[in-house]
């Protein structure tokens, strides 16, 4: 009994909250059992409707299993910080509605961090089509050197948000996605918290990001790019001092 309350325990600590913006995306119920069938037992999945009108019935069969909050359409950052505001978890974690988690995700990612103390962490990832089928098996890129990986920031977003997990103190710190923006606040969130904490890499494909041709970043280009290069302005001159920190250490 005793080893049974032990590891009852740790299982409380060890929480991890997935959080699932949806605005009428076909593939939620998708995204929703791939978050479901994580290896990880101790998850809660927050499914956070911001104002669907569509493919509501895909979430009907899960309503017993996940947690369901709707409100008025604000935007995926508006998604996102509801749903962090009301989870549980001690851990943090982003399934975009058209994306699909491994089924070790979790599990793995969660290890990780505890093996490296790490606050922030983030993964490769593969890309997929509209039939699930996998395209690319490791998309994603990856600096060796810290002060690469700042010189690029500079830049731009190199960092696929369900890719990463997080302590959820974090947001007690830094605050919640901005949600005036409509298309960067993983980015933004991403050059505040970098500014703080250290951004672990697991070179892992843990995730697989979905290709299509109803993808956000597809249809507002021009909106994004005017996003990144406010961001950038904003944000150039804490990254220099970042990187010539880096400098002096080489």
């Amino acid at each position: 009994m005793f080893i049974y309350l032990i590891r009852l325990e740790v299982l409380r600590i060890n929480k991890v909250s997935i959080i699932i913006p949806f605005y009428n995306c076909s593939y939620v119920d998708q995204a929703i059992q791939s978050a479901l069938n994580q290896s990880y037992p101790n998850i809660e999945v927050i499914v956070v409707s911001d104002g669907s009108t569509k493919f509501i019935e895909k979430i009907t069969p899960f309503l017993g299993s996940v947690r369901f909050i709707e409100k008025e359409n604000g935007g995926t950052a508006s998604a996102l910080n509801l749903g962090i505001q009301n989870a549980t978890g001690d851990y943090f974690s982003w399934l975009s509605s058209d994306d699909l988690y491994y089924e070790g995700k979790i599990s793995k990612q969660l290890n990780f961090m505890k093996k490296t103390n790490g606050f922030f962490s983030y993964t490769n990832y593969s890309l997929i089509d509209n039939n699930s089928q996998i395209i690319h098996k490791e998309a994603g890129v990856f600096f060796k050197k810290k002060i690469e990986f700042l010189q690029n920031f500079i830049i731009g977003n190199n960092i696929n948000g369900c890719t990463v997990m997080m302590k959820k103190e974090l947001f007690s710190t830094l605050g919640l996605f901005n949600e005036k923006l409509k298309f960067t606040q993983d980015y933004d969130f991403w050059l505040r918290a970098i500014q703080h904490y250290e951004f672990l890499y697991l070179d892992e494909p843990l995730v697989k990001y979905r290709v299509h041709d109803d993808m956000g970043t597809k249809n507002n280009t021009e909106e994004i790019n005017n996003e990144i290069k406010s961001l950038n302005q904003k944000y150039e001159q804490s990254l220099i001092k970042l990187i010539n920190l880096e400098r002096k250490k080489l």
